[in-house]
């Protein structure tokens, strides 16, 4: 734009209709400034101020109600940019419900045949979750290959079971772990990070970016998790301390090997009367979870735990639904009491905990969303493609309807997104 110079501006004694063709032109000037920052939209930084009018020599002092005038004008500018602010929630505000939707869903795939998912990845699947005991040796540049289908090249989360013990998924490419009930007997917090950080770092290298681990349920049994007991030797103890140090190291030593952690099972499974897998399953009391199983995730969520898993048991004196359909577990306690802000994900919403509550997947799935949930996950059981439509179809009729709000679905995708470290605006 043309700015007057100061030699121009000096001049006292210019005649009237000189002066006004300054004054118009100054006005201009600012006009064009002001345009200017609105065209920049989310490119642009903080508001710029507009040039200043008066030069060397110029004795004007503005009126109380001019200056009164530019304040609120600058308030207005400076409102109208923070509008214009670039963010994810406002990219995300101009997807479709139906990529949204697709953005909360984890496919399960086998390891040994990941290309099976490819479809599902090309339609927006916020990740793949890994099934099998033998990972092939290639698993990497398959799941490079996959990753190609990603619409917009954002990311996409690859997630397995690597707990230790009998819950490995690929031990015989990443190196294995024992139990978490040796590694918190036997093992310093410290050793855990280590030993976890170096298995870690080889799953990062075979493409593997999330892994549903630790267990910081509160348990100590001396058995294999089974029918009727979840845990046993998947908790790293009986003692909340043992299992608070122990759970913060495993989940370090995950992020020291550029692995997310997911923290599980909230609010803690150590007791329960089943396992939620095979039909209906009671945690604890409420009040005794409150002083015994909640401290591990507390501690974590303290510590940075970016992704926390919600179980599929009722918590008695709590809810009546399945934890990962309750908004009082998830949005009362998980995000509002224990203030986390991360993701959360659900158990296996193929649970028979889940079809015994009345829910099918598609529509536990629409619960799940609506109680604060951000991802849903399922088994690999059936028609993989036709489960995985009908979950976004369930949840984009939802939205469509008013059952589950909009902003909740961007929400949810927002921490997809985050989780992944992806930046829409970059």
């Amino acid at each position: 734009m043309n700015i007057p110079s100061h030699r121009d501006r000096r001049s006292t004694t210019a005649p009237p209709r000189a002066r006004a063709r300054a004054g118009d032109a100054r006005r201009l000037g600012t006009v064009a400034a002001v345009a200017a920052v609105l065209l920049a939209g989310c490119a642009s930084g903080a508001p710029r101020t507009a040039p200043q009018t008066g030069g060397p020599g110029t004795a004007h002092t503005p009126s109380a109600t001019s200056s009164r005038s530019r304040s609120s004008f600058s308030a207005d500018l400076t409102a109208t940019a923070a509008a214009t602010a670039c963010t994810n929630s406002t990219k995300l505000a101009g997807w479709s419900n139906r990529r949204l939707a697709m953005l909360t869903v984890a496919v399960p795939v086998s390891e040994t045949s990941v290309s099976d998912a490819t479809s599902e990845v090309s339609a927006g699947a916020g990740g793949v979750l890994l099934f099998g005991s033998k990972a092939p040796s290639d698993l990497g540049s398959r799941l490079t290959a996959l990753k190609t289908h990603v619409p917009g090249r954002l990311g996409l989360l690859v997630m397995t079971d690597e707990e230790g013990g009998g819950i490995q998924r690929m031990a015989n490419l990443v190196g294995s772990l024992p139990w978490a009930a040796y590694m918190g007997a036997h093992w310093t917090p410290a050793q855990i990070r280590q030993n976890v950080a170096t298995v870690a770092g080889r799953m990062s290298a075979a493409q593997v970016n999330m892994n549903l681990a630790p267990v910081v349920d509160v348990d100590g049994t001396n058995e294999a998790p089974s029918r009727t007991n979840p845990d046993g030797w998947r908790s790293f103890s009986g003692s909340t301390s043992v299992v608070s140090k122990a759970g913060v190291a495993y989940m370090n030593g995950m992020l020291d090997g550029h692995v997310t952690p997911v923290v599980k099972h909230f609010p803690g499974l150590g007791g329960s009367s089943y396992n939620s897998d095979f039909g209906p399953a009671r945690t604890l009391p409420w009040a005794t979870l409150q002083k015994v199983a909640l401290p591990p995730f507390t501690a974590a969520i303290k510590a940075g735990a970016p992704a926390i898993m919600v179980s599929n048991n009722v918590v008695p004196g709590l809810a009546g639904n399945p934890a990962s359909l309750s908004p009082t577990v998830i949005g009362s306690e998980l995000r509002g009491k224990l203030g986390f802000k991360g993701l959360v994900v659900t158990d296996s919403l193929s649970a028979k905990a889940i079809s015994a509550a009345g829910f099918s997947v598609p529509s536990a799935a629409v619960q799940a969303l609506r109680s604060g949930a951000d991802m849903v996950m399922f088994d690999l059981k059936g028609d993989i493609g036709s489960q995985t439509s009908s979950i976004a179809t369930a949840i984009t009729r939802a939205v469509d309807t008013g059952r589950l709000s909009r902003s909740r679905l961007v929400d949810a995708a927002g921490h997809v997104l985050a989780v992944r470290h992806v930046n829409l605006c970059s």
